[in-house]
């Protein structure tokens, strides 16, 4: 087992012993296993998989760093993430909305940071995403 937590600035999304966790990171998505050497790596947007005794929990994620650390430890230092049966799909769909419009509004100017406004949209299709998929599980 692996001593596993995830936590962002606001609170701890998850700690626990868990059997694996599915990543995403920059360079693809990795599996972390008991035994795992110790890495560091940086997160990209997508869905985190934790494995542990009662099943799959995904986490949609965006960004931050990981580090498993050489006895069984692996820590996640999310910029955010959020459980997906917490995910509210209507208010990601809005938030998306409007980092659109902000896109579209500031084409014309100078001092805008798109960079920041793709990171706001990267993030909220990718809750729409996660979210969707295991909540139409759900009603299957």
């Amino acid at each position: 087992m692996i001593k596993f937590k995830i936590a962002t600035p606001e609170r701890i999304i998850y700690e626990d012993e868990v059997k694996q966790v599915s990543i995403p990171t920059i360079n693809g998505e990795i599996t972390v296993l008991p035994n795992h050497i110790p890495l560091v790596s940086v997160l990209k947007a997508g869905e985190l998989r934790i494995e542990d005794k009662e099943g799959e929990h995904p986490i949609a994620i965006a960004g931050g760093f990981l580090e498993v650390r050489g006895n069984n430890e692996l820590i996640i230092l999310a910029d955010n993430a959020e459980r997906a049966e917490e995910i509210d799909i209507e208010r990601a769909k809005e938030a998306r909305e409007r980092a659109i419009k902000q896109m579209e509004e500031a084409k014309n100017r100078q001092d805008v940071d798109f960079a920041k406004l793709q990171a706001v949209l990267d993030r909220e299709m990718n809750r729409i995403r996660v979210g969707r998929k295991y909540k139409d599980v759900g009603k299957a």
